[in-house]
């Protein structure tokens, strides 16, 4: 009879049965635990993939199937934009230092030949154009002494400074004698007397500034010297100085002493030198030689060759009576004493002074010292006429700032304001953490491009510098890096020319102060995650594109959701692309992409050829 509390008919179950059902669960629960754990065969594979350090080794893995932009993932989203060749007449346009714009500023103080960028609607959208029979340039040493003319179709300079010996014009090349106004039977020569007072040979000089530099003839034959000299000159009636100097391998950029600040930090270089560079150092109660002053390392030496020095002999030549020239150069050595330097030598057409190592002898007018500020944010800030106080010292012989090793033990060893704790976050130990881990991408970087490393990228780029690891693992006489350091990011500049190096302060979301096509390689490491939504991919790729010269590479360091966008409008841009995985393998979310811009010039009727 069935029961009406069981209307089935079922047995009650027995304990035997459940306890079987007990233990089954159980045994299933603690070996899923045991799977997920990491030690079920599965996990030890998936662990050992990890570990691998070369993502070249597993050949199947292919970054492009995992990451594609394709439509259906943002279907609302055009296809990459195809960037058109800029007329020809824009083949040596630099966007901050046009003429027709610079004709609208006022001329004192050089204000006209500043920067002075076009506003976003005035911005050009097109790819700058090489000339018609534009050549892979000479690798270095040769290029020092020859440039191809279709590169640089200018002669003017061939004529205006035939005498002085800067350049000659020789069938279908440029060739450069080594000349300048002040050393027109070569820098060699010149650069020799300066050594027989400055210690140029063993290292205590590495970093140099020449101000008005011409086509930087003396910063390319220091370079054989082991002595990196940033040359600047204003982009003016002397056409393609600058042009001329970066062609042939040496540092330099457009630039002008004028009412701003030098885009460079404070204690930044060995030595300076103005060689004829016509700068009028007495002008604005000597607010010229106190900014150069700021950027001269306690310690540092400057050199002035030219006007006024030697006025007994040249004044009738330079048509300035010997009063006023003889007033002149009183005026500067009154200055130079202000500024707590000596002079140290005066031979002929040649004045060197030295800055004192601190400040201790030092007989100052406490009301013409600046105000406390930070001596190394310089950024379009108008430039003051004060002088920089020296840092701190506790005695007489301790070098303001803290003393360097001669180079090349400086390059590693720890700059004086990390040891100090003057850069925010950075301590000895993370500094040379931050050394092996650049050595390290710099080996991966040469597995992708053989080339890097090799006289084939003479110019080259950080467009973020951190440290300056990346430049200080590629230090080669082969290359020199232009160590950039955006204004956005952590000053870390002054830490940079402490280890030897050369830099520059620039805002990427502006044209960079240089002509087209004057790197060969530009590294780019999570310069994209910093600016976005600060500026226009588009407008930086674009005004990468503009330096970069034909041939020239790329690399992109960033996370990859930020380098499929840049790929993108890569992809409109004549350049060939390829994403690798980071050196530590495929899981790691930082990718590295890698372009090479195709060559092609310009020709009339905005057409362009690859011939």
């Amino acid at each position: 009879m069935v029961s009406k509390h069981n209307p089935s008919g079922n047995k009650k179950r027995s304990p035997l049965s459940i306890f079987v059902v007990i233990a089954l669960c159980g045994f299933f629960y603690i070996l899923g635990a045991w799977q997920r754990s990491g030690f079920g065969k599965g996990d030890s594979i998936a662990l050992e993939v990890t570990k691998q350090t070369d993502c070249n080794i597993f050949t199947n893995l292919s970054f492009e199937t995992h990451h594609n932009d394709v439509e259906i993932v943002e279907p609302s989203k055009p296809k990459a934009r195809v960037f058109k060749p800029c007329d020809v007449k824009y083949t040596d346009y630099t966007p901050c230092q046009e003429q027709d714009r610079a004709m609208k500023f006022p001329r004192d103080n050089m204000i006209y030949r500043e920067r002075h960028c076009p506003p976003e609607e005035e911005k050009l959208h097109c790819l700058v154009p090489a000339p018609k029979g534009y050549m892979t340039p000479f690798e270095w040493p040769k290029s020092r002494d020859y440039v191809h003319y279709a590169n640089v179709p200018h002669k003017s300079l061939t004529v205006e400074k035939a005498v002085q010996n800067w350049v000659q014009f020789k069938g279908n090349v440029f060739k450069f004698p080594g000349g300048g106004t002040m050393f027109p039977q070569g820098a060699d020569a010149y650069i020799d007397e300066l050594a027989s007072v400055i210690p140029i040979a063993d290292g205590s000089v590495r970093t140099a500034l020449d101000t008005g530099c011409g086509v930087a003839s003396w910063g390319a034959y220091m370079l054989k010297r082991n002595v990196l000299a940033m040359s600047f000159a204003p982009r003016d009636n002397h056409e393609a100085q600058v042009q001329f100097a970066l062609e042939r391998g040496v540092p330099a950029v457009i630039g002008v002493l004028g009412s701003i600040n030098l885009p460079y930090p404070s204690r930044a270089f060995d030595m300076a030198q103005c060689s004829r560079c016509l700068i009028p150092w007495t002008a604005n109660d000597g607010m010229y030689l106190m900014e150069v002053d700021r950027v001269l390392r306690p310690g540092g030496y400057w050199v002035l060759s030219g006007p006024p020095i030697n006025w007994k002999t040249y004044y009738q030549v330079w048509k300035r009576s010997k009063e006023d020239l003889k007033a002149e150069q009183r005026k500067i050595e009154e200055l130079a004493e202000r500024l707590c330097w000596e002079k140290k030598y005066e031979k002929g057409d040649i004045a060197i002074f030295r800055k004192k190592v601190n400040d201790k002898s030092c007989h100052r007018n406490s009301a013409n010292i600046c105000k406390p500020r930070d001596a190394d944010d310089v950024w379009y800030k108008k430039m003051e006429t004060c002088v920089t106080p020296f840092p701190k010292v506790s005695s007489a012989s301790e070098v303001a700032g803290g003393e360097l090793k001669k180079f090349p033990a400086r390059l590693f060893a720890v700059p004086p304001r990390i040891a100090k704790g003057l850069v925010e976050g950075v301590s000895a130990e993370s500094y040379q953490e931050d050394n092996k881990l650049w050595k390290k991408h710099v080996n991966a970087y040469k597995r992708i491009n053989r080339l890097i490393g090799t006289a084939r990228y003479r110019n080259m780029m950080d467009m973020n510098a951190g440290l300056g690891g990346f430049a200080a693992a590629l230090e080669s006489p082969k290359s020199w890096v232009m160590n950039v350091v955006p204004t956005i990011a952590k000053n870390t500049l002054g830490v940079v020319y402490e280890r030897g190096l050369i830099g520059i302060y620039h805002d990427w979301c502006e044209g960079f102060s240089t002509y087209p096509r004057t790197y060969d390689l530009i590294h780019a490491n999570g310069v994209f995650s910093l600016y976005q939504n600060k500026c226009s991919f588009e407008d930086i790729l674009l005004e990468m594109d503009r330096i970069l010269r034909p041939e020239g590479a790329i690399i992109f360091r960033d996370d990859v959701d930020v380098l499929n966008k840049v790929r993108k409008i890569a992809g409109g841009m004549r350049w060939d692309t390829k994403m690798n995985d980071h050196e530590d393998g495929p899981l790691v979310p930082e990718k590295i992409l890698v372009a090479v811009k195709q060559y092609w010039v310009g020709s009339k009727g905005n057409s362009t050829s690859d011939e």
